[in-house]
């Protein structure tokens, strides 16, 4: 039997009284704290019975969120993305220490140039098949290179890339070439060595993007714990590249002074962006210090700061390197965990209180 449509409810003396009490009572306090009606099948969640019964209950709270489900969409990014940012940050920084080696080159720098470069080369090479994984196919990178759009920190992100792997394989190979015409032809190596330094200087200024950029993409969302770090994140990730490519560089072999203090700079940055983000008791940045994403930036934090800034002032540059590696990969690991702890907290984007978890 079907059921009998309902029919609709019209104003009444009592409920027009109902409606001036509450505005006087708004009028004087400012907000009026009673249990609303909730329309029969209506969308909106219920409050929890405890605020219900207290009379503070608005349908929304930092457990039942909106609808029953988090405001937010959590990433989508597999695997392959946090390791992208590892492998081209570290790639990008190796790129500015090659050029910046070149650029005040003597005979003990060449080497040192040589593996920064092929550093960079590699790590080029690595990015792009690593970020086309995540997109699931090549056509999809391809598609973000039909426009450029600088307020887009993925188009920019897309063609940074392209152009820093070009540029960086260019520079590696000219520098091998260079090498072999010396031993041969003498006159061939000098246009070729032109060559691989106009290709290293675009693959340093396109590695300051690489090493930063990813950041900017991180904190452009509206995921809480990365948007409101957008002021920190190209700093952190920028330090933490850079760490790791000395750290590379120093573990192939080369003990150049510069290569310690430019370690040790990046470990005081990464010591620097962990302090505020401990000082900062924001609660969108709770996933940052709490659970095992917390875990995560922590220990990445821990590994890239303080630990080998103590080895590198006692002498042990190896075992230095090896901890600033490891916490630059868990730096970026323990980012993109936070984001997906952040987008199911409905609490902070509701401003509501988070303890009702």
């Amino acid at each position: 039997m079907a059921r009998a449509p309902r029919r609709p409810r019209h104003p009444d003396a009592t409920s027009e009284q109902r409606l001036d009490e509450l505005r006087e009572r708004a009028a004087v306090e400012g907000v009026v704290r009673a249990p609303g009606v909730r329309a029969a099948g209506g969308p909106m969640p219920l409050a929890d019975a405890a605020e219900a019964a207290a009379g503070n209950g608005d349908g929304a709270s930092g457990s039942t969120g909106y609808y029953g489900r988090p405001l937010l969409k959590e990433p989508t990014w597999t695997w392959e993305v946090p390791l992208y940012f590892f492998v081209g940050g570290a790639a990008g920084a190796a790129a500015v220490v090659g050029a910046t080696a070149r650029a005040v080159a003597s005979g003990d720098e060449a080497d040192l140039v040589r593996d920064a470069r092929w550093v960079a080369a590699l790590g080029g090479a690595l990015s792009a098949p690593l970020l086309i994984s995540d997109l699931g196919r090549p056509e999809r990178f391809l598609n973000m290179l039909r426009v450029w759009k600088p307020q887009s920190p993925m188009s920019v992100g897309a063609w940074t890339l392209t152009a820093f792997g070009s540029s960086a394989g260019a520079a590696a190979f000219a520098d091998l070439v260079a090498r072999r015409a010396a031993d041969g032809d003498s006159r061939l190596a000098v246009p070729v060595r032109i060559v691989g330094d106009a290709a290293g200087l675009l693959a340093a200024a396109t590695g300051l993007v690489m090493t930063t950029y990813t950041g900017v993409l991180v904190g452009a969302t509206t995921i809480p714990a990365w948007n409101r770090s957008v002021s920190v994140l190209p700093i952190h990730f920028a330090a933490s590249g850079l760490g790791a490519a000395v750290s590379l560089l120093e573990l192939l072999g080369h003990d150049h002074p510069a290569l310690n203090r430019l370690g040790i700079a990046a470990a005081l940055a990464e010591i620097g962006t962990g302090v505020v983000q401990e000082l900062d008791d924001d609660p969108a940045h709770a996933p940052l210090k709490e659970g095992s994403s917390g875990a995560l930036v922590r220990a990445g934090g821990v590994l890239s700061g303080p630990v080998p800034l103590l080895l590198r002032l006692f002498g042990a540059r190896k075992a230095a390197a090896v901890a600033a590696i490891a916490g630059s990969l868990l730096t970026r690991y323990g980012w993109v965990a936070a984001g997906h702890e952040s987008a199911r907290d409905p609490a902070v984007p509701l401003g509501l209180d988070r303890r009702e978890r």
